[in-house]
């Protein structure tokens, strides 16, 4: 699996990542391409994949190690490439980074070079607890309370579809840590241990696209002072920060996901005949494949642009970001669907590859912000421009 030509053609990239992008393109094609897809057993399939991308270095994209600053282009081109053949590798190698990216920026020295380092390597898998039953878009509403009770927090709670709940060694968990006069609650970090007494994976929830995800309950579970994230209130600004840090390359997995759905699309509509002639011959299937491969090139574009800004220009990102976001994630469900369409019954054969795909681009518009969380993202800031 090669990047094609559109990535030689763009102007965005440091000759060292277009080095990684051709690298790594080879490595997925001999070592992650022709792994079988095991959907009854993604816990094992996981933890394998985050110890091959650590034993390989490509965690140190995704990892803050402490002084450097992670480059948005580099996440971005490893995304579309691992997810082009392996959704749950993408996910391994970003989880690894949204789980971490808190600490890397405001945990205590120690606590952060012991979790960074570990999970930069691949020895301990990494979970971002923030979504509860009540509380997603609407990250103010969380309902999980992180108590002071001497050198310790005592956190009770719920979170829930947290990937990797069940799977990860340690959570980075959000909580409510008091009530300021205002009446809405300081939300504060920490660095959550899977093991510690009081932490219980309730449910592992069945998806439509086989994911480690589930919901975890905080009972009476005490953490340690020094485990805080930052101060007591810097919680919601390092939600956010992390999310930012990583929204644009939603979008480049949606583009891996929908450059793969086109290449099978295009492979099969150049062997398949219908009524005496190629399918690619067929002037409505050469419509869809049209629209296709122009959304894919726009969809990139947006993408690679936002992660270019993000890494050379300071405040300027947030609406192209968004715009990344919500363009890929929705134009990625079309052309797979095209896709689908155009593989007719063969397409709806579970576990072919485009059947996967369409089961996997889903979430893409939901996590990290809904589409209609960008639109509003994106209005708000055209009008302060």
């Amino acid at each position: 699996m090669s990047m094609d030509k559109f990535i030689e053609q763009l102007p965005f990239f440091t000759p060292e990542q277009r080095i990684l992008a051709t690298e790594l393109g080879a490595f997925v094609t001999q070592e992650i391409e022709p792994r079988p897809i095991n959907e009854e057993n993604v816990d094992t399939e996981l933890r394998d994949l985050v110890n091959l991308l650590g034993k390989i270095g490509v965690l140190d994209y995704s990892v803050a190690r402490p002084g450097a600053k992670l480059e948005t282009r580099a996440i971005c081109l490893i995304r579309e490439i691992l997810s082009y053949s392996s959704p749950l590798a993408d996910l391994a190698f970003v989880m690894q980074g949204l789980g971490t990216y808190a600490i890397s920026q405001a945990a205590p020295e120690h606590v952060r070079d012991f979790w960074i380092a570990r999970a930069a390597e691949g020895k301990s898998v990494a979970a971002f607890a923030l979504t509860e039953p009540e509380a997603g878009s609407d990250v103010a509403s969380l309902q999980t309370t992180a108590e002071r009770d001497g050198d310790t927090y005592v956190i009770n709670g719920r979170k829930r579809f947290i990937s990797n709940a069940g799977v990860a060694d340690f959570y980075t968990v959000f909580a409510r840590t008091g009530t300021e006069e205002n009446g809405r609650a300081p939300l504060s970090a920490f660095v959550v241990g899977a093991r510690l007494p009081g932490v219980t994976v309730v449910e592992r929830t069945p998806m439509l696209a086989a994911h480690p995800i589930g919901e975890i309950e905080f009972s009476n579970c005490r953490v340690p002072a020094e485990d805080m994230v930052g101060a007591e209130g810097d919680g919601f600004l390092l939600a956010m920060r992390t999310l930012d840090m990583f929204r644009a390359s939603v979008g480049a997995a949606a583009c891996g996901m929908a450059r793969r759905a086109l290449d099978e699309a295009v492979r099969y509509a150049g062997n398949r005949k219908q009524f005496g002639r190629l399918l690619a011959e067929h002037q409505l299937v050469q419509e869809k494949l049209a629209d296709s491969i122009t959304e894919l090139d726009a969809a990139r574009l947006l993408v690679y642009r936002a992660a270019f800004l993000k890494d050379t220009v300071t405040g300027r990102s947030t609406r192209e970001t968004s715009e990344a976001k919500l363009f890929a994630t929705e134009a990625a469900c079309r052309i797979i669907d095209h896709a689908v369409q155009i593989h007719g019954g063969a397409g709806l054969v579970r576990g072919s590859v485009v059947e996967r795909l369409y089961r996997d681009v889903r979430a893409l518009r939901i996590y990290e912000g809904t589409s209609e969380i960008q639109k509003l993202i994106i209005a708000t800031q055209l009008m302060k421009e």
